[in-house]
């Protein structure tokens, strides 16, 4: 992103690799600007050329190319013609109802990926959650523990035997009695990338397996020793976060295996589907990327859900078009501009009161046009509350003037010494 503030004396083109990637957008601190947007303007500035790349596009440029905004090049067939993967979905709901599963493989995925290695192939394995484990809990209370700081439970980390809030970085041990009861009866619920790679190793334990996550690409060079592992074919399975998604290009890749893709899926985000479908689309993109076809295999719950039936065809325009009538509905961009606004502040109840005053401040200018106020999914960090209020805008509308009647929301909001207290973030194009 901080390439695009460069002094530049003679621009001529401007190159947005995976311009659908949410990393564009900066959030912390200020300016909360989207790279891809910025690149835009920067390239109207110098008079220069713009390209987006993507092989999922998100939405809104999608729509923009179709829509006559921007020039649309498609391309339907991969560098040197080489197959797009075979997409199949595995019921890990009646696996689990007939007891057919084997830790965290359904039989299908198993047998996938031991015929794979046996022709001399790579795996990856895609579980967008690192840790071993997400929650812990006891068997005979049921007590969890949780942060301190933050409303979310301690995801547990075996290989240190430490309990660790991902938001705030709190870490514990793991108590050898419950706090509550007193039991010794501690079990994990759900699975991340180190309790995949320790079932591997248990289940096929003459084939290397590594992990490719945050824990463990933190030391120097870490990162890039193993991906030249992998490429030299010193590793036979990678296990993955999205990592594993971010251009890599491995010649022997000829399985990738989606563990848990429901997870992607319930979010309550109107781009949820649309990041769920990309993320899948491009961790797929590294099966078979040299040679014959590769194979994507997808565990899910829900077999049945339209998004994977798209997926097994790798139709991703009439993804993108049923996005684009459904945002159309419900009002959201490409049709509007949102502005989101969060409230933050130490205090629940003098954050209520404010996120309450501002909403109905804001009705009065924009009517119905203003959602929330609501708290996100983690309402707590560090140990601020928060909360959320969404504006909507009409694309002809102006956007610069309901930012200036906001400001002057606020401002008078900030003179008041019940709320000037509370820090009120503004986010144009929120993601």
């Amino acid at each position: 992103r901080s390439a695009l503030f460069l002094p530049f004396n003679n621009l001529g083109l401007i190159i947005v690799d995976e311009e659908h990637d949410p990393s564009f957008k900066q959030h912390q601190p200020a300016p909360r600007y989207h790279a891809r947007d910025s690149a835009i303007y920067l390239a109207y500035l110098h008079k220069a050329k713009v390209l987006l790349g993507s092989a999922t596009p998100c939405v809104e440029s999608y729509y923009n190319a179709k829509t006559g905004k921007y020039a649309l090049v498609e391309m339907h067939t991969r560098y040197k013609g080489i197959a797009l993967p075979k997409i199949q979905t595995i019921d890990i709901r009646e696996a689990h109802i007939k007891k057919q599963m084997t830790q965290q493989f359904a039989p299908k995925m198993i047998s996938a990926i031991t015929e794979t290695l046996v022709a001399g192939k790579q795996v990856i394995l895609f579980q967008n959650r690192r840790g071993y484990s997400p929650v812990i809990s006891c068997g005979t209370c049921a007590y969890t523990p949780n942060c301190n700081s933050c409303d979310v439970s301690l995801t547990y980390h075996k290989w240190n035997n430490q309990l660790k809030c991902h938001y705030c970085g709190y870490t514990e041990q793991v108590p050898e009695f419950c706090p509550s009861c007193s039991a010794k009866d501690f079990n994990d619920k759900g699975f991340g990338t180190e309790q995949i790679e320790e079932s591997l190793k248990e289940l096929l334990p003459t084939y290397v397996t590594k992990r490719m996550d945050y824990d463990t690409t933190r030391g120097k060079n870490t990162h890039q020793q193993i991906i030249t592992d992998f490429e030299q074919g010193r590793i036979d399975i990678l296990v993955g976060t999205q990592m594993v998604t971010k251009g890599l290009d491995f010649d022997n890749v000829a399985l990738v295996g989606i563990l848990n893709a429901d997870s992607m899926l319930h979010f309550p985000d109107f781009r949820a589907y649309e990041r769920a479908f990309q993320l899948i689309m491009q961790v797929a993109g590294r099966a078979g990327r040299k040679g014959k076809q590769g194979q994507v295999l997808v565990q899910t719950y829900d077999e049945e859900h339209e998004m994977f039936g798209l997926l097994k065809t790798n139709d991703y325009t009439s993804f993108i078009c049923q996005q684009v009538q459904e945002r159309k509905l419900f009002s959201y961009p490409p049709y509007n501009r949102l502005i989101g606004i969060t409230l933050k502040h130490k205090n629940q109840r003098k954050l209520d009161e404010t996120a309450t005053a501002l909403v109905g401040l804001m009705r009065k200018s924009f009517g119905a046009r203003v959602l929330g106020p609501e708290y996100p999914a983690i309402s707590r960090i560090r140990n601020y509350y928060y909360k959320n209020v969404l504006l909507k805008i009409e694309n002809e509308a102006s956007i610069s003037e309901a930012k200036s009647i906001l400001h002057t929301i606020i401002e008078k909001m900030r003179t008041h010494s019940d709320y000037k207290s509370v820090r009120f973030i503004m986010d144009v194009d929120p993601i």
